[in-house]
């Protein structure tokens, strides 16, 4: 038995905010000037991102919306606040990647969505965005809701295999996935090396999945394995914790090191379960949590650029949406196939996140003609 991914939609809030902006806030917001403010710039620089995207205009350091109109920010916002912001920006982002997922599907009717899977590590409240999209859609009151909470990076996989066994044991189902992160409401001013990598990557975008027990009419998308794993010794350099001021992301420095020391062992029971080389995937949906990420996943698995372009253009335009940021890579590798009705192809994903969790899939694609 196999399910079938039909759509995906993707979403994010305003214009995007180009980088040399938000690090013109930065310097301003950590009184930063001299040798301080040149490391910061040099970090921004090498980020690989030239935009990023929030629901708080601050960054554009055009006006003052969500914080103080002072030198040092204060009184900063509390988790009171942060979480008040990110429930009043919840439902309307969400709805933006939905309609992105379900207007392709002409004659779909959201009447027949039977379970649904919210994905969410940077904002939490009840009743919850499933219940508030349960009544925007008009799904019925019985509909099977998950939510799948503070797992991070990673959890995009982890609805999508969820989505996976519930098709596998009902040939009726039809399962939504929202996933859905505002990062930047998250901002922590202290200066932190860890705090200062985590404001120069971090962004907010939704990325909904349609994914079904029956095939769809166009390309057809099913998710063939999965595996996960853990590198145990970057437990600590990479976690989220809540603090009195919004949620405190650690994200070491170290991370690629760590990272580099596991993806290929990681990789290995995967690919073998799967009876693929890595020469016969076609295209790579990586998680863009970073530029030196990428590359090392690149260097240690011996990718090539261009099956893992997709990945870098994300960073490039949107930066680290956690969860999100896996389904945009996925959304630029299907639309490229949904245009061949007789394209073939395989897809290899994985994503990293606190633990540090190592989760993967392979994904088969095929046009319908």
């Amino acid at each position: 038995m196999k399910s079938y991914i039909h759509s995906i939609g993707t979403a994010v809030p305003g214009a995007g905010i180009p980088q040399r902006g938000i690090l013109e806030f930065m310097l301003k917001a950590h009184g930063l000037e001299g040798v301080a403010a040149r490391k910061l710039q040099a970090l921004y620089r090498a980020t690989g991102i030239a935009y990023r995207h929030s629901v708080i205009p601050d960054y554009t350091c055009e006006e003052r919306e969500f914080y103080p109109d002072t030198a040092d920010l204060e009184p900063f916002p509390t988790v009171e606040q942060r979480m008040n912001l990110y429930r009043s920006k919840a439902l309307g982002l969400a709805m933006d990647a939905i309609n992105d997922c379900l207007d392709p599907l002409p004659g779909f009717e959201c009447a027949s969505i039977t379970h649904l899977i919210t994905v969410s590590c940077t904002g939490m409240y009840a009743p919850g965005l499933d219940i508030e999209l349960v009544d925007k859609m008009g799904l019925s009151s019985s509909v099977e809701r998950t939510a799948i909470n503070y797992m991070g990076c990673y959890a995009a996989v982890n609805a999508v295999r969820l989505a996976d066994s519930i098709c596998k044991s009902n040939p009726g189902a039809n399962v939504l996935i929202i996933c859905l992160e505002l990062c930047s409401i998250h901002f922590q001013k202290n200066d932190d090396p860890d705090s200062l990598l985590a404001n120069a990557l971090f962004s907010d975008g939704a990325a909904a999945v349609l994914q079904c027990a029956q095939p769809g009419n166009s390309f057809q998308l099913s998710p063939r394995h999965f595996h996960c794993n853990l590198i145990n010794q970057g437990k600590q350099d990479m976690a989220w914790q809540i603090g009195n001021f919004g949620f405190e992301m650690r994200l070491s420095a170290y991370v690629p090191k760590v990272i580099e020391s596991g993806v290929r062992r990681f990789m290995a029971p995967l690919m073998e379960a799967c009876q693929l080389k890595m020469s016969e995937i076609d295209y790579f949906a990586i998680h863009p949590g970073g530029k030196l990420i990428l590359e090392v996943v690149e260097r240690e698995l011996n990718i090539d650029r261009d099956r893992n372009r997709y990945a870098f253009e994300v960073l490039k335009n949107h930066g680290n949406m956690s969860s999100v940021s896996i389904l945009f890579v996925l959304k630029k590798i299907i639309d490229r196939f949904q245009a061949d009705s007789k394209a073939q192809g395989t897809i290899l994903g994985m994503a990293f996140g606190p633990g540090i969790t190592l989760e993967s899939l392979v994904l088969s694609i095929s046009g319908k003609g």
